[in-house]
């Protein structure tokens, strides 16, 4: 089968390809720069000119085509003007509105489109199917606008019989990761997280099942129907207590809740106008975690689809141990990086704070990386051995 998939250079795109790929399917993308991006085609993905923005752009990619994937958005917290309002607006709106009309106008026979259980907003501990739907207030443009492209665009499309699958996948992890968790775990290894807020709980789906979840919505699933791509439901605490268990790093003690969380917003949104803050700390990132849950039941996608999603130890320790790799990698690396400090660009410095964080211990960055995975890979054999001794 020939399968275009838009966003392929992100997190969930990217490993959607892939599997596609390794299933031995025929895989194009769009990408503004095909040349910047021109690695993809080493992955066996075909590689073409386009922006979502742009509808006609799209439009010899798209044709032919068997299935199209559209993953691609625009996701960040801290969103400081009107200037990127208007790029969340025209990359989660507009570009979802041209990615669907082409997909009716070529003819394509099925179309999955990324949704996301934040369009739920604070669902206040309840898991909702996708019978749901809300209508406010939402803690950030990205889950407005997302929510705007589901019920006013997509879902009307569906009425009006283009064949449209809907996914919505809750929190997304794993490895390759460049977001908000992959920065709290990295300051979680380096003992540099100094807190994990209460009562705040996420869907966890780790990205390999996401986008079998992907696939198969786009071989099992509906045209016209949605599905919660949820993964299993914890709190960030219990997330940081289970990661303790596989590195035995501990977490932080403090827990702040709903209340304190939003004063914390309310500075940050007063800090924001007056410099510019860090995505992690801004008004809209704390208002997200301030005891907030994004909840959904994935019942409709594990008996229809057959999504399987594995549980949140399982995943988190290859995450994890993906994680301790590359802090390794860096830290090897430190003196042949392009940037002066030694960091790879988008993540703290692990070279200054695994030095602070491990001085009493006399350790090099490497060596704690090193010993952190030889203690995972040894309480995962005697788990395995200790399993073997009881059937």
């Amino acid at each position: 089968m020939k399968y275009l998939v838009t966003g392929a250079t992100g997190f969930i795109g990217r490993w959607v390809a892939r599997k596609l790929v390794e299933q031995g399917h025929e895989v194009r993308s769009i990408t503004r720069n095909p040349d910047r991006d021109r690695h993809m085609g080493e992955t066996g993905v075909d590689v073409m000119r386009g922006e979502i923005t742009k509808k006609e752009s799209m439009r010899d990619a798209m044709t032919g085509m068997d299935g199209v994937f559209h993953t691609a958005e625009w996701h960040r917290l801290g969103v400081k003007d009107k200037n990127e309002i208007a790029v969340a607006e025209a990359m989660n709106i507009t570009g979802t509105r041209n990615v669907m009309e082409l997909v009716r106008e070529l003819k394509i026979p099925r179309c999955v489109y990324t949704s996301t259980l934040s369009i739920f907003s604070d669902t206040k501990g309840r898991k909702f199917n996708e019978t749901y739907r809300p209508h406010g207030p939402w803690a950030s443009i990205y889950d407005y606008t997302k929510w705007e492209a589901h019920y006013e665009i997509v879902q009307k499309m569906q009425e009006q019989g283009v064949p449209i699958i809907i996914v919505q996948p809750g929190l997304v992890y794993g490895p390759g990761d460049a977001g908000s968790m992959h920065n709290m775990w990295v300051a979680y290894l380096q003992k540099r997280l100094k807190t994990v807020p209460k009562k705040t709980a996420f869907c966890w789906g780790h990205v390999e099942d996401i986008a079998m979840g992907h696939i198969q919505a786009m071989e099992k699933g509906k045209p016209g129907e949605c599905y919660i791509l949820a993964g299993p439901q914890h709190t960030l605490v219990e997330a940081f207590e289970i990661a303790q268990k596989i590195t035995r790093v501990k977490p932080p003690r403090f827990h702040p809740g709903p209340v304190l969380m939003q004063s914390f917003a309310a500075v940050m949104g007063i800090a924001g106008h007056l410099k510019q803050v860090p995505e992690p700390i801004s008004a809209e990132a704390l208002r997200t975690l301030a005891g907030k849950t994004y909840l959904g039941a994935d019942q409709k996608a594990r008996l229809e689809l057959d999504f399987l999603p594995r549980s949140l130890e399982a995943g988190l320790r290859e995450t994890l141990e993906f994680e301790l790799a590359e802090l390794k990698r860096l830290a090897l690396d430190a003196g042949t990086l392009q940037t002066p400090d030694g960091s790879r660009p988008g993540l703290p410095n692990p070279i200054a704070s695994l030095k602070s964080t491990l001085k009493d211990r006399n350790l090099k960055p490497q060596s704690e990386a090193q010993d952190l995975q030889a203690r995972m890979k040894q309480q995962d054999l005697k788990s395995r051995m200790k399993n073997s001794k009881t059937k």
